[in-house]
């Protein structure tokens, strides 16, 4: 009999599904807030996200479940044993984010942002000139499933669309042009939407410096889905008061919550929202996530190999 510590917030569907793969099993149904070292101590596999300073209590864990798709966390030195099976929920948040981010660019293209912060005070004012996303260069940095998703959909939206990725794989037929991370300098300038869609790992971390902001076109969008440490916020604030960029949209920031006297909160052109395009909020990431969870459980309990195993050298699924 293994003990299963399930963190993933299940309803009764989900459960019973869950404990259908292996009656046999010992199911504590806990969350983040609620779980104690105590009970990760004996544990054999963790389904759900728990304090990094709490799993590593569990020192016979075979195998840890993330309910999100990145687990920068977990990979901290003296946290998840190296004999531990770490799996993420990729291919879970491609459409809610993706969703998001189109939505992004139209808020911004469009200035319904502003429109939106004149309704606030009243104020009937024609605020001129918007963009057409027809015709536009997105680069997507980064072609997992959320970078792929949001390519997708410009592409279909009638922009001309690039890639970086960090391993060369078949071009898709959504994306005009497709080149490795190294060539990121030589297509950047070509840019009038910039998305990034990244992990938090070494590579990435600062990729977006003041100096290569520099490098972006005058008048583009920047888009960060990813981690907001691959950004430097002050270079990034810099360039939209200069009107260097046209705008940003930003869901993720090197400190979380953004700080309330951070300036980018007065920036017009900033579009911020808190770390929310994922998640649960859309009802069909949930099952999405649930379904992985589920299917990676099967896996653990048949001895088959799992879905989405992290590499933790570079923090992205192998």
């Amino acid at each position: 009999m293994k003990k299963i510590i399930v963190a993933v917030p299940l309803e009764n569907e989900g459960k019973r599904r869950l404990e259908a793969v292996c009656p046999q099993n010992e199911y504590v149904y806990t969350s983040a807030a609620t779980v104690t070292a105590a009970d990760v101590a004996d544990a054999d596999a963790v389904i759900g996200n728990i304090p990094a300073d709490v799993i590593k209590c569990a020192g016979g864990l075979e195998w840890f479940q993330s309910q999100m798709a990145g687990v920068d966390p977990y990979l901290k030195e003296g946290v998840i044993s190296e004999k531990t099976v770490i799996t993420n929920v990729t291919g879970a948040f491609g459409l809610a984010i993706s969703e998001h981010m189109v939505g992004c660019v139209f808020e911004l293209y469009k200035k319904l942002h502003l429109y939106r912060d004149n309704q606030n005070v009243s104020l009937w004012k024609d605020m001129g000139e918007v963009k057409q996303i027809e015709g536009q260069t997105v680069l997507t940095v980064g072609l997992g499933n959320i970078g792929g998703c949001f390519a997708k959909k410009m592409k279909a939206l009638g922009a001309y669309t690039i890639a970086v990725k960090r391993r060369m794989s078949e071009k898709p037929d959504y994306i005009d042009e497709l080149y490795l991370s190294d060539m990121l300098d030589s297509v950047l300038p070509r840019a009038d939407i910039v998305a990034l869609c990244m992990p938090d790992t070494p590579q990435t971390r600062g990729m977006f410096s003041a100096d290569r902001i520099s490098e972006m076109k005058n008048g583009s969008v920047l888009i960060n889905i990813g981690r907001g440490s691959a950004v430097d916020t002050q270079a990034l604030a810099d360039a939209l008061e200069s009107g260097k960029l046209y705008g940003a949209a930003l869901d993720v920031f090197e400190k979380e919550p953004l700080p309330s006297d951070h300036r980018l909160w007065k920036i017009p052109n900033a579009v911020i929202t808190p770390h929310i395009s994922g998640f649960f909020h859309l009802r069909k990431t949930y099952e999405n996530i649930i379904d992985i969870c589920i299917r990676n459980y099967e896996n653990y309990v048949y001895g088959r190999p799992f879905f989405n195993v992290i590499d933790r050298e570079t923090g992205y699924c192998r």
